[in-house]
């Protein structure tokens, strides 16, 4: 199945650009003196996605089909992406994959953030269930929401949420 390959080179192909702009926003993050937050979950998050990614690709090509709803799901995986890019956009340099709070940082009220605190969440949540069901891949995308909601209720969005309030500049800003 050529799609089911092409989609798996695409997804990784952004994953890979995502953490490089990841890494440079964290560079000047820290550069302003930014503090980490739930540093000991984040691998739990890159096994995730690396487990989904190849859960629907065997899945998928177990099954060698296409579901018969995938312009469904496929509509919701591209929706899913603009809100994706428009969070990341809206955030500019504060958009990263780790938890950074920047010295004199706002919580943002911008784009997406205006109606949702965590829409970029709300993006991958989407993403992790739509995209599997393009290719009939619906273990992997029970699986991989239930993991997600699991670690994004009970871990990710509680040490955010606790970062922030938590948090006390070191310099006088």
């Amino acid at each position: 199945m050529v799609a089911l390959w092409l989609a798996l080179a695409l997804v990784a192909v952004q994953r890979l650009l995502e953490l490089r702009l990841a890494r440079q926003n964290e560079q000047w993050a820290r550069s302003r003196g930014a503090a980490e937050y739930g540093r000991a979950h984040y691998p739990l998050f890159f096994i995730l996605h690396l487990g989904w990614m190849l859960g629907w690709l065997l899945e998928g090509s177990m099954r060698h089909s296409i579901s018969g709803r995938w312009w469904l799901w496929l509509g919701i995986f591209l929706m899913a992406q603009i809100l994706r890019y428009w969070a990341i956009v809206s955030l500019g340099p504060y958009w990263n994959t780790r938890i950074l709070v920047v010295p004199g940082g706002k919580r943002s009220q911008v784009g997406p953030y205006r109606w949702v605190s965590h829409p970029n969440y709300l993006a991958v949540a989407l993403e992790l269930l739509a995209l599997p069901l393009v290719f009939d891949a619906w273990i992997t995308a029970l699986l991989a929401s239930l993991l997600n909601a699991g670690l994004l209720l009970g871990i990710r969005i509680p040490a955010e949420e606790k970062a922030l309030r938590q948090y006390r500049p070191t310099s006088g800003v």
